[in-house]
């Protein structure tokens, strides 16, 4: 798939995205509970990847593959996950969408471009440049005037 393909998969991801922030953080309402909705989100997603990969896989990992994954790996990203989520779903019916998802993108944004940088979690290097830069202060003044009441 070439670039411009990957790029508009990216944006419908993000579209996925807010559409399911949105339809958890009502359920979370509903429920008086946000973790509860995070748990049924997780629940249903678990399922829905289980059918995905029945019929998608060609094959599974080996044994051998599967142990040699380190322990933290099985765990962490689920962890950071359900944090991650359930602080949308308890902060979209306070904020409102539209703020909510342009403060979470703009944390995932500056904490990528660290990351990148320093090639945390085992990520290519990608160094801050002078673009970039610009690029997160056009962001946070783009949230600025998207939350400008």
């Amino acid at each position: 798939m070439n670039n411009y393909g990957l790029l508009i998969l990216a944006f419908i991801g993000g579209v996925f995205l807010a559409i399911q922030g949105g339809l958890n953080a009502q359920l979370g309402v509903i429920l008086r509970h946000p973790l509860l909705a995070s748990l049924i989100a997780f629940f249903s997603s678990t399922l829905f990847s289980f059918v995905f990969v029945l019929f998608n896989s060609k094959s599974l990992p080996t044994i051998v593959q599967a142990k040699d994954v380190p322990i933290y790996l099985w765990f962490t990203g689920g962890l950071f996950s359900v944090l991650g989520i359930s602080l949308y779903y308890y902060t979209i019916p306070k904020l409102g969408i539209a703020t909510m998802i342009s403060m979470g993108l703009c944390g995932q944004l500056i904490f990528a471009v660290i990351a990148g940088n320093y090639g945390w979690l085992s990520l290519p290097l990608e160094p801050i440049t002078l673009k970039k830069t610009i690029g997160i202060l056009s962001m946070i003044l783009g949230i600025v005037l998207i939350n400008i009441k």
